[in-house]
């Protein structure tokens, strides 16, 4: 060995006997700050430590709990989201749900695990952070059930100093978004229905099951001219938030869907949804007691959503507001002054329509479906409640051709041409249709029993047509006798 080499040996045993003597009297020291020093003064040493470390640093690190309080954070579930995404496969340990109401299996970044994004080359280092904290526990909104936490989840975002800018004004829009879009191809559409609560201290609310409708554009038996247009109308629709801020519009569209029963108005409806991906609200107005319950509904539903009232003409009687104040005028005029009743009315209902309520949400479609549309009261279907009418008619050639698509699986048949002959000259609805289309798999007997339905079809209608024409004549015969002995008296 060279007299240098045995020169430098002294040197790095010194080294390593300082380093082993340093941390040994570290441990100790911890050791006994952890068993003799009161928790608050280990706390401010600690604190005092780590801002003389951070002076020297030139890293900054954001901190993004899960919750805020008792509230959840969204940016932190976006967050999660997006990192969930672009998580590599140096990572050892990812954390595996699916709850009931989930289609996927969702993986994300377990606790004391780290990655690496790169935006615009600069480079962002995000870790799983999770903290042992007192037992606290979480309450339901409606006080049905409680969960308890020990720990607090967050996570943590570490970057250059001079890159705080670009984090906050472009990285983090960036996440944001990417989440977003995440969430909407993950998500699981919703059906919301009003349920009455059992007890009177708590709301009526809304309750959620899986939608899972099959119905699409592509198999919905319709005129291909009028699917055309709904969808386009859709589109033009959620491309357009900043055009409804500019000309000061809530952002909002109206469908309104009229035609006789069983002709695909819900179909249309579960269409829509799944072309959007927009979660269904089913309101039955004869649920809701009054204005401010149907208010505090409304304000609860979600955006990007349709909220759905089904056949309004008869599913509650809106009283306009004349109408309230001629009943409070009689009521004061006879003397008696009875207790104002809670109920939904028109002024109150079009108010959450087309009022100052209307704002509370974004990218919201209302479709009102009715089988009388003359029996409406003009001020629900006026344009900007109800922007698009949609008249859901009887089966037409293209409708049947569809449907034959749908459960035949065929294009052509040598009874296409009398069927839609027939077709043309009764009136049938899908629902029948689909129907007749359903009890057999061999297309010559279906289209066979079909020609014979609406045989039986064309002598009930012819019946029916008999009986109404005798029931006017009965009506002017009797008019006339009154007339008559009107007369003579």
């Amino acid at each position: 060995m060279s007299t240098k080499s045995k020169s430098k040996l002294p040197t790095v045993k010194t080294i390593v006997s300082t380093i082993g003597s340093v941390a040994a009297a570290a441990m100790v020291v911890r050791s006994v700050a952890r068993d003799y020093l009161p928790p608050e003064f280990q706390n401010y040493l600690y604190l005092g430590l780590r801002n003389f470390i951070n002076k020297f640093s030139t890293h900054l690190t954001l901190v993004i709990y899960e919750s805020d309080g008792f509230q959840d954070n969204e940016i932190y579930n976006a967050m999660e989201h997006y990192v969930a995404a672009r998580m590599s496969t140096e990572i050892h340990r990812m954390k595996v749900t699916k709850t009931p109401n989930q289609n996927n299996i969702a993986l994300t970044m377990e606790v004391n695990e780290e990655f690496t994004d790169v935006y615009n080359g600069v480079k962002l280092y995000w870790s799983s952070v999770s903290k042992k904290t007192p037992t606290r526990q979480y309450r339901s909104h409606d006080d049905s059930n409680y969960s308890y936490r020990t720990d607090q989840r967050s996570l943590e975002l570490t970057f250059h100093r001079e890159h705080k800018d670009l984090v906050m004004n472009e990285y983090f829009p960036f996440v944001l978004k990417e989440a977003e879009i995440q969430k909407q191809e993950q998500k699981t559409l919703k059906l919301f229905t009003v349920t009455q609560s059992s007890s009177y201290s708590r709301p009526t609310k809304w309750t959620s099951v899986n939608l899972d409708h099959p119905a699409n554009f592509t198999t919905l038996a319709m005129d291909s001219d009028i699917k055309e247009k709904v969808m386009k109308d859709l589109d033009r629709f959620v491309e357009r938030r900043d055009y409804y801020r500019k000309v000061g519009k809530a952002w909002k569209r109206g469908y309104l869907l009229y035609g006789p029963p069983g002709t695909g108005k819900s179909s249309l409806i579960a269409a829509m949804a799944n072309y959007l991906n927009f979660d269904i609200y089913d309101l039955e107005l004869t649920e809701v007691k009054s204005n401010s319950e149907l208010r505090t509904l409304l304000v609860a539903t979600a955006n990007r959503s349709i909220l759905v009232v089904e056949d309004i003409d008869c599913s509650v009687e809106l009283h306009d507001r004349e109408a309230g104040e001629a009943a409070k005028a009689a009521s004061r005029k006879n003397g008696k002054m009875y207790p104002e009743e809670k109920k939904v009315t028109l002024s109150g209902f079009l108010n959450f329509i087309d009022g100052l309520w209307s704002s509370c949400g974004d990218e919201r479609i209302i479709i009102f479906t009715t089988n009388r549309k003359e029996k409406l009261d003009p001020a629900l279907v006026r344009p900007g409640r109800m922007d698009v009418h949609i008249h859901m008619s009887y089966c037409t050639p293209c409708g049947f051709r569809q449907l034959v698509s749908n459960y035949l699986g065929i294009t052509y048949h040598t009874l296409f041409k009398q069927i839609e002959d027939l077709m043309c000259e009764i009136k049938v609805t899908p629902a029948e249709i689909a129907e007749q289309l359903l009890k057999d798999d061999d297309p010559d007997v279906v289209f066979s029993g079909l020609i014979e339905f609406f045989d039986v079809k064309r002598k009930e209608d012819e019946e029916a047509e008999a009986k109404e024409k005798k029931k006017k004549e009965e009506i002017e015969l009797a008019l006339k006798e009154m007339e008559k002995s009107e007369q003579s008296d």
